[in-house]
């Protein structure tokens, strides 16, 4: 299984949302653009092989945090997937042809399945789908709304979109430490035959074991690392 050190975006710092994705409560651990970078390259020399990229802002819809994320694809030194306003295909090529190893989709897929198989299509290998979840539903626009549509309807819509694989955050594990949601990853992998990436709540190296037995690709880590709860090193021998 993949380990993926987390960099989420908000106003040109690196934070962590407040528990359940609460925009209200960041905590910053990195305030300008050189710091974030060193902190993309200590994850990497540390031996991670692949970034986790978020731009909240752009998530949102209230801004974005461009010329970051292109820093990090450009001077990281390991391969960055971008999430957060990917919305179509001129966002998908824009950033793949700058270097981004994937691009992350998630509000888009989730309401337009058609727009994600039509960019999935024209960049094959590169376009995940992400689906964030809080109380059973999909959130969107940076978790500030919730569809009506369940997760397995969500699934099924993507079965012809084909993307690379499915990326899934349990919003109300994130920023916890509470451990995985391992029935909502059950879920997910019962419902896609493309590889899963799962993200919110893993606080501990047995949670890791426990997101790997059952059947994730990789995973997610931004607080606990963040924090120094995990050290990655330790994270990348399981």
């Amino acid at each position: 299984m993949m380990v993926l050190p987390a960099l989420d975006l908000l106003a040109g710092r690196v934070v962590r949302l407040g528990e359940h994705g609460d925009f209200d409560r960041p905590t910053a651990y990195a305030g300008d653009g050189d710091e974030i970078v060193a902190l993309g390259k200590r994850y990497v020399d540390a031996g991670a092989r692949r970034l986790h990229v978020v731009d909240l802002d752009a998530a949102r819809g209230t801004g974005n945090n461009q010329l970051l994320v292109q820093r990090l694809v450009t001077e990281a030194g390991a391969a960055v997937e971008v999430a957060g306003g990917v919305r179509s295909e001129i966002d998908a090529r824009r950033w793949l042809e700058a270097g981004a190893a994937a691009v992350v989709m998630g509000t888009a897929a989730v309401r337009y399945p058609d727009l994600l198989a039509s960019v999935a299509a024209a960049h094959p290998g590169q376009v995940l789908a992400a689906v964030d979840v809080r109380d059973g539903r999909p959130a969107v626009a940076g978790w500030s709304a919730l569809e009506e549509l369940t997760v397995p309807n969500v699934l099924l819509r993507w079965r012809e979109a084909m993307p690379a694989g499915v990326v899934v955050t349990s919003v109300n594990r994130d920023g916890t430490l509470l451990g995985p949601d391992l029935s909502l990853l059950s879920e997910v992998l019962s419902g896609t035959d493309v590889p899963v990436t799962y993200s919110g709540g893993i606080a501990s190296l047995d949670d890791l074991r426990a997101v790997s037995a059952a059947g994730a690709a990789a995973a997610i880590l931004g607080r606990s690392l963040l924090e120094g709860i995990i050290q990655l090193e330790d994270a990348l021998s399981v």
